[in-house]
């Protein structure tokens, strides 16, 4: 049998061996492979290949092979939890910075607890031992679960396009995982367990260093807007899929979207309000990644603040970039529009500066045709009952409006922060929500494919890890635009265009996988999303002006 390694072409003479069998030796040499991508897909190095299978090594460093590690290293934790502390109720809340934050519901978290757990991971990862994934048909599973009586990976049996339920096996210990696993705990062994907060931090390395530990606190201002949204779902008890189709199943949809959306509506209001308490502000700046609902958001922090008298002007960072010839290049020689030198800092904060005295400026718009800004008569003036309301990506970087006083700005961080679960040990992740959000829209409101949207995905992450990540911190206020509902509807807009995707295309592993986690959801029609909801922006129907 003959398959393609990397476009080399390998005779194997031994049949059936798996991936880990096959090529023993470059896994000994390099260990950072984890994983195989077999005709555009993530296998296990359990595969066992086929003819004329196109086969590539998936290492730490790659996002896929990052996944995977996490997953890994979150399976070896609930192992030594389960072994350690068996009544323990452990859920994996948030993805933060390169960690998870992780809680404990039935028992304080304490160093002895930390310290326990920690060094019961190192002798499982040590033992280097096989992780098995095992299938059952789902009349195998209802007696495997009436056995067991357990809730780990049940989510599944209720799953009506899966045919079979999978657990983990690690000798007598199994678990749920959505997604390939290493084929054993020696695999992953770079972590950190930390108290932190009312929980604790799992840490791994980041995928640009998979041999070390970085340095970096987490956000605790981060981890206190993700848990105004924990508590409030919490109280509905929507807090994994499975619940949440519940809700749905037993007609409680529009009970569950008033209360999600009525959530935004009174953090937008608090937020308002702290614009007006903080006295002299006149400039509010808004900043996020893609597909945060930045525009929506800015509209509705808008009619709040005009209840509370103060009339909303905005002004487009958009139309004072530098002149073509000046734009700043990336490291391959292409115009970098992204980067804060490719604004017109000067002209920006002496506009900016002129407006908060009381004067008058003539503003830019800018041509991206011909590369520069031209003055088509348009001008503007402040007025007493006037705030400036701007958004953008530098908008949290100090240097942007290096000339304002700051006590005149209010700085607002806001992004999708999933709260919702699979279950209590996998997490939907907030960029996956993200994704969803982007392709829905780059297709409804673009003209762009779903392949379009995974093609330019990590450029667009890499330019939020530099230019937005760094600075939330820095933010006054933070706002969580997801809402606890919105995969239900995204799903039937996003399946068919990941379903165009086939295996000729490297993005079908990415594909793939979305189109299969999407299944997990119940649909919720758009009947259901207000009009002005956050929502809208992507799906389009938004009753709040020109959105999107």
């Amino acid at each position: 049998m003959k398959v393609q390694l990397e476009g080399k072409e390998i005779e194997i003479t031994n049949e059936p061996q798996t991936i880990a069998q096959i090529f023993a030796k470059e896994l000994e040499e390099n260990d950072r492979i984890i994983a195989c991508n077999c005709n555009n897909e993530i296998k296990s190095l359990n595969y066992i290949p086929k003819e004329n299978d196109h086969l590539k090594f998936v290492d730490v460093s790659s996002r896929d092979g990052r996944r995977i590690y996490i997953r890994g290293i979150l399976y070896i934790m609930s192992m030594a939890f389960h072994e350690c502390y068996p009544e323990a109720l452990l859920s994996i809340n948030y993805q933060l910075t390169n960690a998870m934050y992780c809680e404990v519901d039935n028992m304080e978290v304490t160093r002895e607890m930390i310290d326990k757990v920690k060094q019961k991971m190192k002798v499982i990862i040590q033992k280097n031992i096989p992780i098995r994934k095992i299938e059952m048909t789902k009349q195998e599973a209802e007696k495997f679960y009436e056995q067991e009586n357990t809730l780990r990976g049940r989510l599944q049996l209720s799953n009506k396009q899966k045919e079979e339920v999978s657990l983990y096996f690690c000798e007598d210990y199994y678990h749920y995982f959505y997604g390939v696993m290493p084929i054993t705990t020696g695999f992953v062994h770079i972590f950190e367990l930390l108290p932190y907060h009312d929980g604790f931090l799992l840490r791994y390395p980041a995928k640009e260093n998979p041999y070390i530990l970085e340095k970096g606190a987490a956000s605790r201002k981060l981890i206190s807007t993700l848990d105004e949204y924990k508590d409030i779902h919490r109280v509905l008890d929507v807090n994994t899929v499975y619940k949440l189709n519940k809700q749905i199943q037993n007609g409680n949809t529009r009970d569950l979207v008033l209360l999600a959306e009525a959530l935004h509506e009174k953090k937008i209001s608090d937020i308002a309000d702290h614009i007006i308490k903080k006295d002299g502000v006149k400039v509010v700046l808004i900043a996020g990644p893609s597909s945060s609902g930045k525009t929506t958001f800015a509209k509705r922090l808008g009619i709040q603040l005009r209840l509370n008298g103060l009339k909303p002007v905005t002004i487009s960072v958009d139309n004072y970039f530098v002149e073509r010839k000046d734009t700043p290049r990336d490291e391959n020689g292409k115009y970098d529009f992204e980067c804060l030198e490719a604004i017109d800092l000067t002209l920006f904060n002496e506009h900016l500066t002129t407006l908060l005295t009381g004067g008058e400026v003539k503003c830019p718009t800018f041509n991206f045709k011909t590369g520069q800004k031209e003055y088509l008569g348009n001008t503007m003036k402040l007025g007493e009952d006037e705030i400036l309301v701007i958004e953008g990506i530098h908008c949290l970087n100090n240097k942007l409006t290096e000339s304002i006083p700051k006590e005149k700005k209010y700085k607002i961080y806001i992004s999708a922060l999933t709260v919702l679960n699979v279950d209590y040990y996998n997490r939907i992740s907030t960029t996956d929500s993200r994704l969803l959000r982007r392709m829905v829209r780059d297709y409804n409101f673009r003209g762009y494919s779903a392949l379009h949207t995974l093609q330019i995905w990590d450029s667009v992450n890499r330019g939020e890890e530099k230019y937005i990540f760094p600075f939330q911190d820095q933010a006054d206020s933070m706002f969580n635009t997801s809402l606890i509902y919105e995969i239900c509807v995204l799903k039937k807009y996003a399946m068919p265009l990941l379903a165009e995707i086939d295996n000729t295309n490297p993005e079908y592993t990415e594909a793939k996988r979305l189109y299969e986690f999407l299944k997990y959801f119940e649909d919720i029609e758009d009947e259901y999303v207000p009009g002005n909801s956050l929502l809208r922006e992507f799906i389009g129907g938004s009753t709040i002006g020109d959105v999107p």
